[in-house]
């Protein structure tokens, strides 16, 4: 981007002049720089939403036993079965 700025102001025969040059320009700088040091100083806040995680004494919660084969069922092929008892299964109850 700035090239092309550059290669723009070349063309019509003028330099692009910077704009902090000068004493206000210094001191935007001056003041940018600060605010930009001022968020790299002191700790960073901390982000945990529950107890700290480096207290022993923290409470948490239980860890209880699932089995990952608990809900398992076969899924090897089988003969077709009948289409019409298949549906008739699985169709909503008929209203009287």
């Amino acid at each position: 981007m700035l090239a092309q700025i550059a290669r723009r102001a070349a063309s019509i025969g003028r330099r692009p002049t910077l704009w902090f040059k000068g004493p206000i320009g210094s001191l935007i700088l001056l003041l940018t720089l600060a605010l930009l040091a001022q968020g790299c100083r002191g700790e960073a806040p901390s982000l945990q939403a529950g107890p700290d995680p480096s207290n022993p004494r923290a409470p948490v919660a239980r860890s209880t036993y699932r089995s990952t084969l608990g809900s398992y069922t076969s899924q090897r092929p089988v003969d077709p079965a009948p289409w019409r008892g298949r549906n008739d299964g699985v169709a909503p109850a008929s209203k009287p």
